[in-house]
């Protein structure tokens, strides 16, 4: 006999419009409040004999329309949105104009973008080849301020800003009209696609006559707001899912939260790559369906992650895995199947061009070098050496592995800037709780659309895109016969971390599942996120006390 609970429980289920099984618990940060916000009968039923008090009946709308709102936009979009924002902008804000990495270049290249120069321009340099464009001279002068401030820091206890008076007189000043040229070849090497949001704000600080603070201010705040409006696109995109917990975990990494907060193109990069990635546990790994806007911006994002940063095209590549018919305009047949074919191959090809374009840009990245080694990163000798000498290569890798692993496992959760600040123990340990429990609650995964097959495609491009780093760094930063691969940095990993970790859940069946295979969400949701804050407090509060004392 069915009972009215189990209609109940029915009609909460038949709500959820995804093909796939889901829970109340999936759809917000606790079942309660999940139930209460999708079953109009839980009201009646839950209802006490005794006439509800004035608070008691302000109580119950308050948390009715809390749970609505979360089960409408996800607790994990939620928590994004308010803990990216104010750490964000806290970074924005306490971060030394230009102490972002590698920030005086990643402005160079934002501020000519900004001007319509798309395309890399040579500039005159007495050492070699180089690359850049003109930036405004009281701009440049707070540049080469920072670059001697953050490059002779004095011992212990001293803060590393040696005057913050002088950084309030240079961004007083007025954005002048003289121009100045400015180096940046190695980010002259990107497209222009990952500093549009930098470039709106440049414009826009034009437009209102901001000083040169309030210029670097707004454009870092500007790859802030793209950074919240894509991941969290990402993380709605799974709110009726507990494994948006686990993405919320990726994005919210102290590193990628200070980078949100920095003028970078990694900004626009490691949004692209989590909203691919969401989207793509979502239609592979979860089996449900894509809604129309987010089949567009899974298929934009196709197009432009191969040309924000190229180690990453191939992660961009698997929207081919994905089943036709979970995206919108669904069917396995006929000319629709070839729709998610063709915006890969156009993908594929904008990165092509790219290359093309800038490919004579890696000729003058030897002046990122100690004088000594200018003339000594030559892309062709290192590939030729990489194909005749592959043993060679393989040494030379496992040798970095052996010297510099802890490094770049520290760096995935934040070395900050140029300041070279690790983040405190604490907060890697935060890091790890939180990462332990969203993977613990995660969703078992659909191995009728996560096949073995098409999870070990991921998983192999997975390492493809980590070999591409390696290889990249090795040709275009790596001296010739040099004892590591130079450059390779733990941030470089986090745009590949939510695909990775979907392969480890679709082998790793085991979670930390309830009864009836319920998994409960409310405690674990409330651990990650104070995990996350512990993380990001900890990391903030380390970041100001050592840079400004």
């Amino acid at each position: 006999m069915t009972t009215s609970a189990d209609r109940t429980a029915t009609a909460a289920t038949d709500s959820t419009p995804e093909p796939v099984r889901t829970t109340d618990s999936d759809v917000a940060v606790g079942n309660s409040t999940a139930l209460s916000a999708t079953t109009p009968e839980s009201g009646a039923t839950e209802r006490d004999s005794s006439t509800p008090g004035t608070n008691d009946v302000a109580n119950k709308a308050t948390r009715d329309l809390g749970g609505r709102i979360v089960a409408r936009f996800g607790g994990a979009t939620i928590a994004f949105t308010i803990v990216v924002a104010v750490f964000g902008a806290l970074f924005a804000w306490i971060t030394p104009p230009f102490w972002g990495h590698d920030e005086i270049t990643q402005f160079g290249r934002a501020y000519q973008v900004a001007h319509g120069g798309f395309l890399p321009e040579r500039i005159h340099d007495d050492r070699g080849i180089a690359y850049g464009g003109d930036v405004p001279a009281s701009i440049t002068v707070l540049m080469g301020y920072a670059l001697h401030d953050y490059t002779t820091n004095p011992e212990e206890p001293d803060p590393m800003v040696a005057d913050p008076g002088s950084y309030a007189r240079f961004e007083g000043a007025a954005v002048s009209n003289t121009e100045e040229p400015v180096w940046f070849t190695n980010t002259a090497a990107y497209s222009p696609v990952p500093y549009i949001p930098a470039a709106i704000g440049i414009r826009l600080a034009e437009l209102f006559g901001l000083n040169v603070g309030a210029m670097m201010l707004l454009t870092r705040l500007a790859g802030l707001a793209a950074y919240l409006a894509l991941v969290g696109f990402g993380l709605h995109a799974l709110r009726a899912h507990r494994v948006q917990w686990l993405a919320f975990t990726v994005a919210v990494l102290p590193i990628a939260v200070f980078q949100a907060g920095t003028v970078t193109a990694d900004t626009m990069t490691n949004a692209l790559a989590i909203l691919v990635s969401a989207l793509l546990v979502k239609a592979l790994f979860l089996g449900a369906g894509l809604g129309r806007v987010e089949t567009a911006a899974l298929l934009a994002a196709t197009v432009a992650l191969p040309v924000s940063k190229p180690t990453y095209v191939l992660l961009a590549m698997l929207v081919v895995l994905v089943p036709t018919d979970r995206f919108a305009f669904g069917g396995n047949t006929g000319w629709k199947r070839f729709i998610p074919w063709g915006f890969a191959a156009s993908g594929a090809a904008a990165f092509a061009v790219w290359m093309k374009i800038a490919g004579p840009t890696t000729d003058g990245m030897g002046l990122m070098r100690p004088q000594h080694q200018w003339n000594s990163v030559r892309p062709s000798d290192q590939l030729h050496g990489i194909l005749s000498d592959p043993v060679n290569f393989v040494n030379v890798f496992g040798e970095s592995i052996a010297l510099r692993d802890q490094r770049w496992f520290m760096q995935f959760f934040g070395e900050l800037g140029f300041a070279y600040i690790d983040v405190p123990a604490l907060s890697i340990l935060a890091c790890l709780l939180a990462f332990a429990v969203s993977i613990g609650i995660a969703d078992r995964m659909n191995t009728a659309t996560a096949t073995f097959r098409r999870t070990l495609i991921v998983a192999l491009t997975v390492l493809a895109s980590v070999a591409m780093i390696y290889v990249t760094l090795y040709m275009s930063f790596t001296p010739i016969d040099y004892y590591i691969i130079d450059g390779v940095q733990g941030r470089y990993f986090v745009p590949l971390a939510i695909a990775a970790l979907a392969v480890l859940l679709r082998w790793m069946p085991l979670r930390l599942t309830d009864v009836g295979d319920r998994t409960p969400t409310k405690g674990p949701a409330i651990t990650i996120i104070a995990a996350t804050l512990v993380a990001l407090i900890a990391a903030l509060w380390k970041y100001y006390s050592i840079v400004w004392g």
